[in-house]
Formats: structure tokens, C-alpha cells, sequence
């Protein structure tokens, strides 16, 4: 049985695919130590031996970008599951129950959408303090009641199908239901946001680490690459643009996985309830 991949979808899986790969092969190599210092080689053009050359302080620029990319696709996955793991329980609880649980938990999302995500993120950053896993908590904080309006707003849907319906006649609870019929039933939905999600994550995590909120020196990050360019643009234009394209790619890559398991999943309900007719 073959798998019929749309264009998105592969060129998704392509792009984010190479992103993460180097991030998790920069764990155990590298083509030179990110952190090494080598004031006499600073700036070099690339080369052979530095293929995307060097900083300001020597160091190597693609060793940067792919221990960097460990560090702010390690923050940005982190806050999305945090944001999964309690909004998606939030959402479930929220279309069982109703009523003023359901009314609480609405009006609290709203709240948190009341403020710009990066804003958000930045604020609860300074509050807490810089480093990785206060962006973490920063980030995942915003990604509770995306999670949570999402799931609350298909299960609903979900409560009056017929299959719902039989299992409460069968007697089962709704904590029951929720677990086996609703979740598995959301699975694409939250495949696809996780994806979106993600994305978004590694745009604020880009964000915090710019400020010097987010990851901290000497590990390296995208953002944190982009603000120590900012004022060599004009001698080495390369060390602002290599970190600047890899996180245009790395969003785009995430973004057309999304938008590609969205389409992949469409397809499949549409051609499921052909086949029932």
C-alpha cells in the first residue's frame, strides 16, 4: 500500500527533516568547537576550512548555526509540548464538563490572547529571568489556550457524533469518552498544530534570545547570532545572513509540514466518506 505525499508535505518533511538532523548531529559533532575562541582567524571569508566562515571572536559559523539550532529547536519544542500537555487535557475537559468550566477556561484564553505572543513571552522572560528554560515556560505559556481553544472547539463537534453517543448509552464517563473516543479522533488535528505551533515557538525563542532573554552565552542561538551581527553588517554582511536564512527556512520547513498534514488529513476524511456513500 503506497503513501501519496502532497507537495507540501515533502518538501516539509525535506526542510524541517535537514533542520533537525543537524541540530541533533551537532549533540555529538561538529565540524569545530562552537564555543573555541580564535581572535586570529576572525572574519575570514568562508573557505575550506571554515565553509560558512568566521566571527567576530573566530569562531566557526556553521559549527555556531548547527549547535545553535540545537538550542532554539530544543526551546521550541520543549514549549510546544508544555503547551500540548496542558492545554489539550484543558480543551477535553472543557467540551465534557460545559458549563462554567468550560466559561472559565474560555475567558482565561482570551485573556492570554489579549497580549502579542512575543510580548507576552518577553514579559514573563524579564520577570523570571534569561535563560532556556525560562523561554521555555515563556513561550509555553502562550501555547496552553492555542491548544486549548483547538481541541475544545473540534471535540464539541466530536460529543454529538453518533459513536458519542453510544458510548454514553454503554454507560462510560466522560473522562472515558474523552480518553477513548475524542482524543483519538483529534490525533491529525493535533499533528497539525503541533507543527504550526512549533514554528511559531521557534520565531519567539528567535526573539528572546535577540533581547538576550533566551538562551545565554557561550552556548549559541539563531537570535542570539542576529544581535551579535547587527553591528558588523557592513564588514561581514554573511554572519547576519546565514542565521537570518536558516530561520526563514527552519519557519518555512515547519510551516509547510503543517499546512501539508492539514491537506494529507483532508484528503483522507474526504476520501473516507466517499467511500461510505
Amino acid at each position: 500500500m503506497t503513501t501519496n505525499w502532497n507537495g507540501r508535505l515533502r518538501a516539509g518533511v525535506v526542510l524541517s527533516g535537514v533542520f533537525v538532523g543537524l541540530a541533533v548531529l551537532s549533540l555529538i559533532w561538529t565540524p569545530w568547537d562552537p564555543a573555541a575562541i580564535a581572535v586570529a582567524e576572525r572574519l575570514h571569508a568562508p573557505d575550506r576550512h571554515h565553509w560558512l566562515g568566521t566571527d567576530q571572536l573566530g569562531r566557526d559559523v556553521l559549527s555556531m548555526l548547527m549547535r545553535g539550532g540545537a538550542a532554539s529547536l530544543g526551546v521550541a519544542f520543549a514549549a510546544t509540548v508544555l503547551g500540548a500537555f496542558v492545554g489539550v487535557p484543558l480543551g477535553l475537559w472543557s467540551a465534557a464538563r460545559g458549563g462554567w468550566i468550560d466559561e472559565f477556561i474560555m475567558r482565561s484564553s482570551d485573556v492570554v490572547f489579549a497580549f502579542p505572543s512575543l510580548l507576552l513571552a518577553i514579559l514573563i522572560s524579564t520577570l523570571m529571568g534569561p535563560g532556556a528554560m525560562n523561554a521555555v515556560v515563556a513561550i509555553g505559556v502562550f501555547n496552553v489556550p492555542v491548544f486549548a481553544r483547538v481541541v475544545r472547539g473540534s471535540a464539541l463537534s466530536l460529543w454529538t457524533r453518533e459513536f458519542v453517543l453510544a458510548a454514553r448509552v454503554a454507560g462510560k464517563g466522560g473522562v472515558r469518552i474523552s480518553l477513548e473516543h475524542i482524543l483519538p479522533n483529534l490525533a491529525g488535528l493535533l499533528w497539525v498544530q503541533l507543527s504550526i505551533q512549533l514554528s511559531l515557538g521557534l520565531l519567539a525563542e528567535t526573539g528572546l534570545s535577540y533581547v538576550g532573554l533566551g538562551t545565554q552565552p557561550p552556548a549559541p542561538s539563531w537570535g542570539r547570532m542576529l544581535a551579535d551581527a547587527q553591528t558588523l553588517t557592513a564588514l561581514a554582511p554573511s554572519l547576519a545572513l546565514f542565521p537570518g536564512a536558516v530561520v526563514v527556512l527552519a519557519v518555512l520547513g515547519f510551516n509547510l509540514l503543517g499546512d501539508g498534514l492539514r491537506d494529507q488529513f483532508d484528503h483522507r476524511l474526504t476520501r473516507g466518506a466517499h467511500g461510505q456513500r
